[in-house]
């Protein structure tokens, strides 16, 4: 595997700790910049919607610029909105460097999905887009936490400095070692891409990677407070908890990227009509600490490993929009990430019972079963020419 992958997987690491570190840093900044505790908790669904917006949009414009300028731009853009975010005592501001950071980042992620499967072999492309996915699992098992305690030790403006300083090495390596022309298309056609990307299987598979993924996070959002609620652990072990779901990721889609070529085979088959299962056992069993560890770790290898399955499957079958695909995976998964803390939300919010997040997402989980069996069976007549 080229080792630029590897500087990516960096970089996405470092993209990956800014997008998920606010939760842990939500009450420091209320508290410095006078605003409400929800408020500041908006700062994350602003860097969603920048995510969810931002990655067709950017990969769309940069699709004709040489690779390494526009995976240095975004990267160089993303240091300095973070520099303004860690010195601005302006909401306002800092709202909007959020979501100039998820635009970026989107844009980052979408150039470096297509650079990554372009400089890895054919039966390596699997392997290469789950080396950039586990920057961002990486990101939850010690970044996320690290920055927590570092907000807590040196108030929250160091973790924004933090993440600053951790793109510079990525920075630097993208200067001196990307390929100019790596996945480059001077000639590229956006309509043309656009149109690849609204075939019925693309579409399929699009549409199953934000079910997935909505049912990911609608528990991940809550698994704090069910820890500390529900099983009525100390929020000491909150972050091993959060860790232990990270770690869980980080093997599934280790385990993928090992497994897949862009096709949903058996194991990952299986996997998928296990996760509601496994939903509806951590829901079941989440008053105990033991059990909530165990199925926490469960869950978070089964979704992940699923949702790279399914990243991988999206790129497989849009290989002719090299430019977009990447960017219409990223935002399959961030609106699933996006809607379903808000289904987890307005469904606890009336039965004010925290478990019931981890039932949302055991029916989301579900659905995203009949979304595949659906589309396995139209598939098939497909092929069968009963469907034309």
């Amino acid at each position: 595997m080229p080792v630029f992958i590897h500087v990516l997987g960096l970089a996405v690491f470092a993209q990956g700790t800014s997008e998920f570190m606010l939760s842990g840093l939500v009450p420091g900044i209320a508290r410095d910049v006078s605003v409400s505790v929800g408020a500041a908790a908006s700062l994350t669904s602003a860097y969603a919607i920048g995510m969810i917006v931002g990655a067709p949009v950017m990969a769309a414009l940069s699709a004709r610029w040489p690779r390494r300028r526009a995976l240095a731009g975004f990267l160089a853009a993303f240091v300095g909105v973070h520099v303004i975010g860690a010195v601005t005592t302006d909401f306002a501001v800092l709202f909007a460097t959020r979501i100039v950071a998820a635009i970026v980042n989107a844009g980052f992620l979408a150039v470096a999905m297509s650079v990554a499967t372009a400089l890895a072999a054919p039966a390596g492309r699997a392997r290469a887009t789950s080396i950039l996915l586990s920057g961002v699992t990486l990101s939850c098992v010690v970044g996320v936490p690290a920055g927590a305690l570092l907000g807590e030790w040196a108030g929250w403006r160091s973790a924004f400095w933090a993440v600053a300083a951790l793109c510079l090495p990525a920075l630097l390596l993208v200067f001196r070692s990307a390929p100019v022309d790596a996945g480059g298309r001077p000639d590229v056609s956006v309509r043309q891409e656009v149109r690849t990307l609204t075939s019925r299987s693309v579409q399929s598979a699009l549409v199953l990677a934000a079910v997935v993924n909505a049912a990911t996070f609608a528990t991940f959002a809550y698994l704090a407070v069910v820890a500390t609620d529900v099983t009525h652990l100390p929020t000491g072990a909150v972050p091993g908890l959060l860790a232990a779901f990270g770690a869980g990721a980080f093997a599934g889609v280790n385990a993928v990227g090992r497994a897949t070529a862009g096709r949903l085979g058996q194991g990952v088959a299986i996997a998928l009509w296990s996760l509601p299962v496994g939903w509806t056992l951590l829901a079941l069993t989440s008053t105990r600490p033991v059990p909530l560890f165990l199925a926490t770790v469960i869950q978070g290898g089964l979704s992940f490993g699923i949702g790279s399955a399914l990243v991988n499957r999206v790129l497989h079958l849009a290989s002719a929009a090299p430019s977009l695909n990447g960017s219409f995976a990223t935002v399959a998964l961030n609106t699933g990430a996006f809607l379903g803390p808000l289904l987890a939300g307005a469904v606890t919010g009336t039965t004010g019972d925290f478990r019931d997040a981890v039932w949302t997402s055991a029916a989301l989980a579900a659905t995203a079963v009949a979304v595949a069996a659906a589309s396995s069976l139209s598939a098939g007549r497909r092929e069968r020419g009963v469907v034309r």
